[in-house]
């Protein structure tokens, strides 16, 4: 009995001096690489930023330009943006641009203004440039709008008259460099002027009335010509095409000083018999005989302080 309860007291001795065995488990991945890399991801994307830039710049800027641009960009200026204060400083310390990149990882590259380009390349781009050059190129435009409007009026008033409408295939228009061109010309079937004369039919001299009427809205002057075939023609006292062409010419233009166009309007009035055929491949056809009515591109009148 005795020697069972000094061995339970040893068993109970021995439990109470067993060591404690406390295991810790640990939970993650790898282990943590810090923010360096946020730093060169930063670098990286300003510096594809700068190349596409660059490769913008090279494809839309002149030679001159380019060289403007290079001036200006040695060396490039920088400043530093997120970490710095007011006035560029950082902690009371001024930071130069390789201080910042490092300090906080972001560069702002200050791109140089278009007005403050090389003196040279500047004055060779306003060499190219003429405010009177814009002004005359304004007025040209304005003036074919002009042009245009005419031509569809006058189209539109000769297909509403019954008695005109067949004649509209003998007009022909055009916008030359010289001006407003406007042909009244033969057909095999209907001529405008009696055989050898200068005599109009009715319906050709309706037909420039309402020119007349059109071309009144314009201060343009008036160039008229005559113009025949090649067929050989002798009148009287030697009467060519010369003076056929240049009678039917000035015929033309009393039947529009009578619809009301102004004498001083008329530049020239003159005939160039088979000289300039409108179908130089066949001088003989009916189409070459035709009365021209050009009004002349007027030279504009430049504004004080333009001229050069």
């Amino acid at each position: 009995m005795a020697q069972t309860q000094i061995t339970a007291r040893a068993m109970a001795k021995n439990d109470d001096e067993r060591p404690i065995i406390i295991k810790r488990i640990k939970k993650g991945g790898g282990g943590h690489h810090g923010g360096a890399w946020k730093v060169a991801y930063a670098d990286f994307t300003t510096a594809m930023m700068a190349f596409f830039m660059l490769l913008w710049l090279l494809n839309v800027t002149t030679e001159e330009q380019r060289e403007g641009l290079a001036d200006y960009f040695a060396p490039t200026t920088a400043s530093i943006s997120g970490s710095t204060g007011a006035g560029g400083m950082l902690g009371g310390t001024s930071l130069s641009s390789e201080q910042g990149a490092m300090a906080s990882g972001a560069v702002v590259l200050t791109m140089p203004k278009p007005a403050q380009s090389n003196p040279s390349s500047q004055s060779k781009d306003d060499s190219t440039t003429d405010p009177a050059d814009d002004w005359q190129k304004e007025l040209a435009a304005r003036e074919d709008m002009a042009f245009e409007e005419i031509e569809s009026e006058l189209r539109q008033s000769i297909q509403e008259m019954p008695d005109l409408a067949e004649l509209a295939k003998h007009l022909v228009i055009d916008v030359t460099d010289d001006g407003m061109r406007i042909q009244l010309i033969d057909k095999d079937q209907r001529s405008m002027f009696q055989p050898a004369s200068d005599k109009l039919y009715d319906y050709a001299t309706k037909m420039l009335g309402q020119i007349a009427t059109r071309i009144d809205k314009m201060p343009n002057r008036i160039d008229i010509t005559g113009h025949t075939d090649a067929k050989g023609f002798a009148g009287k006292d030697g009467y060519s095409n010369w003076e056929l062409s240049s009678d039917r010419a000035n015929a033309a233009r009393r039947v529009l000083r009578a619809a009301g166009i102004s004498s001083d309007r008329f530049s020239a009035v003159k005939g160039k018999a088979a000289t300039e055929p409108l179908l130089p491949e066949s001088p003989l056809r009916a189409e070459n005989r035709r009365i021209t009515i050009l009004l002349l591109r007027e030279a504009p009148v430049v504004p004080p302080g333009m001229n050069r």
